[in-house]
Protein backbone atom coordinates (compact mmCIF):
# COMPACT_ATOMS: atom_id res chain seq x y z
CA UNK A 1 0.00 0.00 0.00
CA UNK A 2 1.27 3.47 -0.87
CA UNK A 3 2.14 6.07 1.77
CA UNK A 4 -0.85 8.32 0.90
CA UNK A 5 -3.28 5.40 0.89
CA UNK A 6 -1.99 4.09 4.21
CA UNK A 7 -2.28 7.49 5.90
CA UNK A 8 -5.79 7.99 4.51
CA UNK A 9 -7.03 4.51 5.38
CA UNK A 10 -5.67 4.67 8.93
CA UNK A 11 -7.30 8.05 9.52
CA UNK A 12 -10.60 7.02 7.95
CA UNK A 13 -10.73 3.84 10.05
CA UNK A 14 -10.32 5.91 13.22
CA UNK A 15 -13.22 8.17 12.26
CA UNK A 16 -15.51 5.31 11.29
CA UNK A 17 -14.76 3.32 14.45
CA UNK A 18 -15.38 6.31 16.75
CA UNK A 19 -18.54 7.84 15.31
CA UNK A 20 -21.84 6.15 14.36
CA UNK A 21 -22.15 6.54 10.61
CA UNK A 22 -23.61 4.14 8.07
CA UNK A 23 -22.26 3.47 4.56
CA UNK A 24 -24.67 4.78 1.94
CA UNK A 25 -22.58 4.89 -1.24
CA UNK A 26 -19.62 3.01 -2.66
CA UNK A 27 -19.08 3.74 -6.32
CA UNK A 28 -16.27 3.06 -8.76
CA UNK A 29 -14.88 6.00 -10.68
CA UNK A 30 -13.79 5.36 -14.25
CA UNK A 31 -11.97 7.11 -17.08
CA UNK A 32 -10.99 6.27 -20.64
CA UNK A 33 -8.17 4.24 -19.05
CA UNK A 34 -10.64 2.13 -17.05
CA UNK A 35 -11.25 2.12 -13.28
CA UNK A 36 -9.30 4.91 -11.57
CA UNK A 37 -10.76 5.16 -8.08
CA UNK A 38 -13.76 5.14 -5.75
CA UNK A 39 -16.05 7.47 -3.89
CA UNK A 40 -17.48 6.25 -0.59
CA UNK A 41 -20.01 8.05 1.58
CA UNK A 42 -21.22 7.43 5.14
CA UNK A 43 -24.07 9.27 6.86
CA UNK A 44 -25.02 9.62 10.50
CA UNK A 45 -27.74 11.06 12.73
CA UNK A 46 -25.28 12.18 15.40
CA UNK A 47 -22.76 15.04 15.52
CA UNK A 48 -20.90 13.64 12.49
CA UNK A 49 -23.44 13.96 9.71
CA UNK A 50 -21.47 12.79 6.69
CA UNK A 51 -18.09 11.33 5.76
CA UNK A 52 -16.83 11.37 2.18
CA UNK A 53 -13.75 9.52 0.96
CA UNK A 54 -12.52 9.96 -2.62
CA UNK A 55 -9.54 8.00 -3.91
CA UNK A 56 -7.98 8.38 -7.36
CA UNK A 57 -5.12 6.05 -8.25
CA UNK A 58 -3.84 6.31 -11.83
CA UNK A 59 -0.35 4.80 -12.23
CA UNK A 60 0.05 5.83 -15.92
CA UNK A 61 0.01 9.50 -14.90
CA UNK A 62 1.64 8.97 -11.49
CA UNK A 63 -1.43 10.04 -9.49
CA UNK A 64 -2.18 8.57 -6.05
CA UNK A 65 -4.69 10.83 -4.27
CA UNK A 66 -6.85 10.18 -1.20
CA UNK A 67 -9.24 12.72 0.34
CA UNK A 68 -11.34 12.56 3.50
CA UNK A 69 -13.97 15.07 4.57
CA UNK A 70 -15.87 14.47 7.82
CA UNK A 71 -18.74 16.94 8.05
CA UNK A 72 -20.49 17.90 11.27
CA UNK A 73 -24.17 18.87 11.32
CA UNK A 74 -25.43 21.86 9.30
CA UNK A 75 -26.07 23.99 12.40
CA UNK A 76 -23.08 22.77 14.43
CA UNK A 77 -20.23 25.00 15.54
CA UNK A 78 -17.78 22.09 15.44
CA UNK A 79 -15.39 22.35 12.47
CA UNK A 80 -15.37 19.93 9.58
CA UNK A 81 -12.28 17.67 9.44
CA UNK A 82 -10.34 17.20 6.24
CA UNK A 83 -7.25 15.31 5.14
CA UNK A 84 -5.78 15.12 1.66
CA UNK A 85 -2.81 12.80 1.10
CA UNK A 86 -1.26 12.71 -2.34
CA UNK A 87 1.65 11.33 -4.32
CA UNK A 88 2.42 12.46 -7.84
CA UNK A 89 5.29 10.34 -9.01
CA UNK A 90 8.05 10.79 -6.44
CA UNK A 91 6.49 13.96 -5.04
CA UNK A 92 4.21 13.98 -1.99
CA UNK A 93 1.76 16.50 -0.59
CA UNK A 94 -0.79 16.74 2.19
CA UNK A 95 -3.52 19.07 3.39
CA UNK A 96 -4.87 18.88 6.95
CA UNK A 97 -7.37 21.24 8.55
CA UNK A 98 -10.33 21.80 10.83
CA UNK A 99 -12.60 24.01 8.72
CA UNK A 100 -14.24 26.78 10.80
CA UNK A 101 -18.01 27.08 11.03
CA UNK A 102 -18.23 30.71 12.21
CA UNK A 103 -16.42 34.01 11.66
CA UNK A 104 -13.06 33.67 13.40
CA UNK A 105 -12.29 37.38 13.41
CA UNK A 106 -15.10 38.09 15.87
CA UNK A 107 -14.95 34.91 17.95
CA UNK A 108 -11.99 34.89 20.32
CA UNK A 109 -13.45 32.22 22.62
CA UNK A 110 -13.98 29.95 19.60
CA UNK A 111 -10.39 30.53 18.51
CA UNK A 112 -9.12 29.70 21.97
CA UNK A 113 -11.19 26.52 22.28
CA UNK A 114 -11.03 25.13 18.77
CA UNK A 115 -7.67 26.25 17.41
CA UNK A 116 -5.27 27.60 20.01
CA UNK A 117 -4.49 24.10 21.41
CA UNK A 118 -3.13 23.22 17.95
CA UNK A 119 -0.73 26.16 17.80
CA UNK A 120 2.44 24.45 19.18
CA UNK A 121 1.98 21.51 16.81
CA UNK A 122 1.17 23.77 13.87
CA UNK A 123 4.29 25.85 14.47
CA UNK A 124 6.46 22.77 14.90
CA UNK A 125 5.24 21.03 11.76
CA UNK A 126 5.57 24.20 9.70
CA UNK A 127 9.34 24.23 10.27
CA UNK A 128 10.03 20.55 9.65
CA UNK A 129 12.76 19.59 7.21
CA UNK A 130 11.52 18.23 3.90
CA UNK A 131 8.34 20.35 3.74
CA UNK A 132 7.89 23.15 1.21
CA UNK A 133 4.93 25.49 0.64
CA UNK A 134 2.04 24.23 -1.44
CA UNK A 135 0.84 26.30 -4.38
CA UNK A 136 -2.50 27.61 -3.14
CA UNK A 137 -4.06 30.94 -4.01
CA UNK A 138 -5.01 33.55 -1.39
CA UNK A 139 -8.68 32.78 -2.10
CA UNK A 140 -8.13 29.13 -1.22
CA UNK A 141 -6.34 30.05 2.00
CA UNK A 142 -9.18 32.41 2.91
CA UNK A 143 -11.68 29.53 2.87
CA UNK A 144 -9.73 27.42 5.35
CA UNK A 145 -8.41 28.03 8.87
CA UNK A 146 -5.13 29.78 9.72
CA UNK A 147 -4.08 26.47 11.34
CA UNK A 148 -4.27 24.58 8.06
CA UNK A 149 -1.22 22.43 7.41
CA UNK A 150 -0.65 22.19 3.66
CA UNK A 151 2.72 21.36 2.14
CA UNK A 152 4.62 19.48 -0.46
CA UNK A 153 6.87 16.88 1.13
CA UNK A 154 9.73 14.51 0.59
CA UNK A 155 8.95 10.86 1.19
CA UNK A 156 10.66 10.99 4.60
CA UNK A 157 8.77 14.12 5.64
CA UNK A 158 5.48 12.64 4.46
CA UNK A 159 6.10 9.47 6.45
CA UNK A 160 6.61 11.61 9.55
CA UNK A 161 3.39 13.60 9.25
CA UNK A 162 1.23 10.92 10.83
CA UNK A 163 1.68 12.33 14.32
CA UNK A 164 0.22 15.68 13.25
CA UNK A 165 -2.71 13.99 11.53
CA UNK A 166 -3.40 11.95 14.67
CA UNK A 167 -3.21 15.04 16.88
CA UNK A 168 -5.55 17.09 14.70
CA UNK A 169 -7.96 14.16 14.46
CA UNK A 170 -7.93 13.52 18.21
CA UNK A 171 -8.52 17.19 18.97
CA UNK A 172 -11.36 17.33 16.44
CA UNK A 173 -12.91 14.12 17.79
CA UNK A 174 -12.90 15.54 21.32
CA UNK A 175 -14.60 18.71 20.05
CA UNK A 176 -17.24 16.57 18.34
CA UNK A 177 -17.91 14.59 21.52
CA UNK A 178 -17.90 17.55 23.93
CA UNK A 179 -19.49 20.09 21.61
CA UNK A 180 -18.44 23.69 21.06
CA UNK A 181 -20.04 26.72 22.67
CA UNK A 182 -20.95 28.23 19.31
CA UNK A 183 -23.53 27.59 16.64
CA UNK A 184 -23.11 27.77 12.92
CA UNK A 185 -25.96 28.11 10.47
CA UNK A 186 -27.02 25.81 7.67
CA UNK A 187 -27.06 28.80 5.31
CA UNK A 188 -23.45 29.74 6.08
CA UNK A 189 -22.32 26.15 5.80
CA UNK A 190 -24.00 25.68 2.43
CA UNK A 191 -22.49 28.90 1.06
CA UNK A 192 -19.05 27.99 2.44
CA UNK A 193 -19.11 24.51 0.94
CA UNK A 194 -20.11 25.88 -2.46
CA UNK A 195 -16.94 27.98 -2.36
CA UNK A 196 -14.71 25.26 -0.90
CA UNK A 197 -15.58 22.97 -3.80
CA UNK A 198 -15.96 25.61 -6.48
CA UNK A 199 -14.32 24.87 -9.86
CA UNK A 200 -13.74 28.61 -10.18
CA UNK A 201 -11.57 28.64 -7.04
CA UNK A 202 -9.93 25.20 -6.87
CA UNK A 203 -8.15 24.15 -10.10
CA UNK A 204 -8.25 20.50 -9.05
CA UNK A 205 -11.77 20.27 -10.47
CA UNK A 206 -10.52 20.99 -14.01
CA UNK A 207 -8.09 18.11 -13.62
CA UNK A 208 -10.87 15.90 -12.27
CA UNK A 209 -13.07 16.70 -15.26
CA UNK A 210 -10.23 15.77 -17.63
CA UNK A 211 -9.80 12.45 -15.82
CA UNK A 212 -13.39 11.46 -15.02
CA UNK A 213 -15.49 13.50 -17.42
CA UNK A 214 -17.98 16.21 -16.53
CA UNK A 215 -20.75 13.95 -15.19
CA UNK A 216 -18.66 11.88 -12.78
CA UNK A 217 -16.64 14.87 -11.63
CA UNK A 218 -19.80 16.81 -10.85
CA UNK A 219 -21.25 13.86 -8.94
CA UNK A 220 -18.15 13.81 -6.71
CA UNK A 221 -18.32 17.56 -6.19
CA UNK A 222 -22.02 17.43 -5.28
CA UNK A 223 -21.37 14.66 -2.75
CA UNK A 224 -19.06 17.10 -0.97
CA UNK A 225 -21.26 20.16 -1.35
CA UNK A 226 -24.58 18.65 -0.34
CA UNK A 227 -25.81 18.14 3.23
CA UNK A 228 -28.02 15.30 2.00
Amino acid sequence: MSLPAALSDTTLDKILSRFPVTPTEDRELTSAMGPVGRIRVWRGDGPVAKVVNVSLVVPPIGLDSHMIFAFTGPASGVPHFTLDSVANGENYAFHLDLIPRIDLATSLSYLDTVYEPLTPLYQGVSTREGLTPAHLTPRQYALMSPWMLVSRATAAAFEGIGDAVDAYLEHWSALVEKGVDAAGTAERDAAHRELLFSPEIDPVWKQTVRLLGEEQSESVRLALVSND
